[in-house]
Parts: structure tokens; sequence; C-alpha cells
């Protein structure tokens, strides 16, 4: 360590390397940020449970409130309050607002997925019975009525109308749909602020209009007859806007830099979009198919309209009228017979089942590829950072202090 002196003299001092003491206990590690510890977990956790109890006392004991709903209010209430209370206790006004602000996240987060795991429950006990027929899954509705039993007919038909009409609109929509997102986020300009408000303005569009649309200028107009490639086209017009808007939200997310990295090294607009763009995205372009699939896959008036509903197995989209799984419910439950009514739940369990297995498949495509080790290396064996350094074995410099005057 060199020191300078007013004078102009510098002054050579002793410099001191550090030392480990192994005697010296270990390092507490630092806790996480966005990690709770236990004393956080017992006062959130303790500040509900005294809620819980004070709510069974005002509702059940002091108050005519019967009733779970009550119960239920009551306690999200009083869980607030206790929430403020002991948040304020250990911290100030900013610790108040992020428990307060948290609690209503999670339990608005808790009443969404309450109602889709009771839908989910509620139409899987309604039509459990179908689902134990094999014939169920491989026979159609030719010859059976809506009083026969459930060892007789199935939804083959609608099963396959649904996937063929379903495959026919991705065909369709995926191309345009993330075609004319890449215009509206790297092309630009006037039109393409055209072209976003069009699509803004379709995502909003009835489905009944799709179906009105198809009906009039594919089959009235070009008299084309009712089919399941009239109704793929309705459908397609239902999930191009979910699909365009979607995958225009996931490419903005997109750095630029890796565009201006990729157009610096020489690569044309095309190539950085074709290379850059589309597999960096390509995980968010997934979810917005599926978005488009979930939207389409469950219409019926479009499909009512454009394709019809016939109770026999069609494997030709050009071939007349094609059932599909939608369309098989919403006639199913018409009948009004009780066993009809669970062949649709059947029905509606197996739609949903189609929906999570295409979601299931579309996440496990857009994943990321992980790199795979090389075979036969061996693996490095471990190494103690503190012992391995230098500086444990070497002790202090002293260097012998000097004073040397500038020329």
């Amino acid at each position: 360590m060199t020191l300078t002196t007013p004078a102009g003299a510098r002054v050579v001092g002793t410099t001191h390397l550090p030392r480990y003491d192994e005697d010296a206990a270990p390092a507490v590690p630092r806790g996480s940020l966005g990690r709770m510890t236990v004393d956080d977990k017992f006062v959130r956790i303790g500040s509900w449970v005294s809620a819980f109890g004070m709510a069974w006392l005002v509702t059940q004991q002091l108050l005519p409130l019967p009733g779970l709903a009550w119960f239920v209010i009551t306690w999200f209430g009083f869980g607030l309050f206790v929430t403020a209370v002991t948040a304020a206790m250990t911290g100030g006004l900013v610790d108040v607002r992020d428990r307060l602000a948290g609690a209503i996240l999670t339990a608005g987060a808790v009443v969404v997925g309450a109602a889709l795991v009771s839908a989910m429950v509620f139409v899987v006990m309604r039509g459990w019975r179908p689902l134990l027929h094999l014939n169920f899954y491989l026979d159609d509705m030719s010859g059976v009525g809506p009083k026969d039993p459930f060892d007789r007919g199935g939804i083959a038909h609608a099963i396959v109308g649904s996937l063929m009409q379903l495959g026919i609109a991705i065909a369709i929509t995926l191309p345009l749909g993330i075609g004319t997102a890449v215009f509206m986020t790297e092309v630009g300009g006037r039109f393409a602020r055209i072209v976003r408000t069009v699509v803004e303005a379709m995502t909003a569009l009835p489905s009944i209009v799709a179906g009105l649309f198809i009906y009039t200028t594919f089959i009235v107009a070009l008299g084309f007859p009712r089919s399941g490639l009239a109704a793929s086209l309705a459908i397609a017009v239902m999930m191009l806007p979910i699909i365009a808007r979607a995958a225009d939200v996931v490419l903005r997310v997109v750095p630029d830099g890796l565009r201006e990295a990729s157009l610096a090294l020489g690569a044309s607009r095309w190539k950085t979009v074709w290379t850059v763009v589309l597999p960096t995205a390509r995980p968010g372009l997934a979810t917005a198919c599926i978005l488009g699939v979930a939207r389409g896959i469950g219409e019926t008036s479009p499909v009512l309209l454009t394709s019809g509903a016939a109770p026999f197995l069609v494997t030709s989209p050009t071939d007349g009228v094609m059932n599909s799984l939608p369309l098989f419910i919403y006639t199913t439950v018409r009948s009004g017979e009780p066993n009809a009514i669970t062949r649709a739940f059947a029905a509606a369990t197996v739609l949903m089942a189609i929906v999570l297995i295409l979601f299931i498949t579309a996440r496990l495509v857009a994943r990321p590829r992980r790199t795979k080790s090389r075979r036969g290396r061996r693996s490095r064996p471990a190494v103690d950072l503190v012992m391995a350094d230098p500086l444990v074995e070497m002790g202090p410099v002293q260097p012998a202090a000097r004073t040397e005057e500038n020329p």
C-alpha cells in the first residue's frame, strides 16, 4: 500500500493478506427476499386461524347468520383485519398494504381454482357411468335412441368430427395468425395499425356472427353444402383473432437486443425473424395456439349453422353433415331423457380431457431443448474452495517501510 503525503514523499506501508479461521463457526446463510421465515409463516397462518375462530363465534353464536356463505365472508373479513393488525405490529404501512394485497390476490386465486375444480367434478360425477363402457368411445349413435342403455351407442363420430374440424381450423389459423402477429410487430406502419385494430375488434366477435358469415358466404353464396369443412372455416374465424392477438403480445416481449445482434451480424430481416424471434417466443406462441384451440373446440352455434348434426360416422369433411362434441352435447341435452343427459355429461368430460391433452402436448412440443452432456465424460472432483485458496497457506507480507523522496 503506497501513501502520498502532502509534502510529496511516498510511504510504503504493510500489506496484510486475509487468513481463514478454521475454528470459526460457519456463516449463517442469508435468507432469500421471496422466502418467508418461520416467524412469518407462523404469523400469517395464525392470523387466518384466529380469524376462523372469530368467524365461527360471530356467525354461529352471536349473530343469526347461518350458512356456509356468511361464514366464508365473515372469515375473509376477519382474516384481512387480523393480517393488517399483525403486519402493523411488525412493520409499517408498506408491510400492511403488501400483506393485504397478497391476501386478496390469494383469495381470488382460490376462488377461481375452486370454481374450476367444482365445475370439472360436477361434470365428471354426472357423466361417469357411460365412461365405463368401451362402446362409448368406439361406436356412434346410429339406431340408438335417447332411452337406450349405456352399453349401446357412443360418441366416436363426434370425437372424429371435432378433431377433424379442429385440425383443419388449426392448419388455417396457425400460419395466418402468427404471420399477422409478425407483420404487426416486425413490419409496422400505418397498415399494421389498421390490422391491429381489426384483430382487436374481431376478438370480441360473437360466435353466432362467425357462423352466419360462413353460412352466407360459403353455403348460400358459393353453393357448398353444409359439411365439416364449412364448420372448420367458422371455427377458424373464431380462432384467428385470438391467436393473432396473443402472438402479437408474445412477440413484443422478445428483447430488441436479439434482433439488433442478428442484424448486426449481417442477417436479413426475414432470417432474423425465422431464426431468432420465433424460436425465442416459441413457448408463448404455443400458449397462443392453445388459447385459440380452447375457444374453437367448444363452439356450438357456428357448427350448428354450418355442419349440422349426424348420428353416424363421417370421415370426409366434404361429404355432408358432420357431428362434433359440442353439437352432440347440445342435441343430446335437448331430448330431456335422463340417459341422454348423462351421455351429454360424459361427452363433456371427454371434451375436457381432449383439451387437456392438447394443452400438455403443445407445452411439451414448445418446451426449450436441453443440452445433453457428453457421454463418457468423467465428472470433475469437487474442489474445496476454502482449502484450495493459496492465501490460506500464506502468511502476512510485511515488507520494511521506507520513505522515498521525490527527485
